[in-house]
């Protein structure tokens, strides 16, 4: 296994960036900036978008600084905690998973674990998910990364996806980073 995301094997997974969560989740702004720093990213490199809403009728749609960048990219509502087990869940075809997202110790984790059951090599961008304690989404960090799951940051991520500087690609992610 590799362990470096690559583009053409890659799938963005978006889980639960909602309304509800604005004020309950400790770093909630950080995330919501972060994912759509990873969305713009994805989008620029080829990379498909997958995006998750949990019971949005209850807890709100995905929010607009994240949804803004989500042309024409499904939401898919879910009641069931892993995205991964969602209607119309799909990675088409892509065996890497970098997953973002809320909370880190429910959705994010459970989403994570099951696509590692399933044989996914999944990174998850610690700066873009979050949990309503610091303590839960550090317990959830811990044990994904115990499970197999790599730890990576929104950067470090757009730069194993783009492979390469001195392109346009490279200053569309440069822009969006820094």
């Amino acid at each position: 296994m590799n362990r470096v995301l690559d583009r053409d094997r890659a799938v963005l997974v978006v889980v639960d960036v909602q309304e509800a969560f604005r004020t309950a989740v400790d770093g909630f702004a950080a995330v919501a900036d972060r994912t759509a720093v990873l969305i713009q990213g994805a989008r620029a490199l080829g990379v498909p978008v997958v995006v998750t809403e949990q019971y949005p009728r209850g807890l709100g749609e995905t929010v607009p600084e994240v949804a803004a960048h989500l042309d024409g990219v499904p939401r898919l509502e879910k009641t069931v905690f892993s995205a991964a087990g969602a209607e119309g869940f799909d990675l088409a075809g892509r065996d890497q998973a970098l997953v973002c997202g809320i909370e880190t110790h429910v959705c994010v984790s459970q989403t994570v674990h099951e696509l590692l059951h399933d044989g996914v090599e999944v990174h998850v961008a610690t700066d873009a998910v979050a949990s309503r304690s610091p303590e839960d989404r550090r317990v959830g960090l811990d044990k994904m990364e115990r499970s197999g799951a790599v730890l990576s940051s929104t950067e470090m991520a757009l730069f194993e996806l783009l492979g390469r500087a001195g392109t346009d690609e490279f200053k569309t992610i440069q822009r969006l980073i820094l």
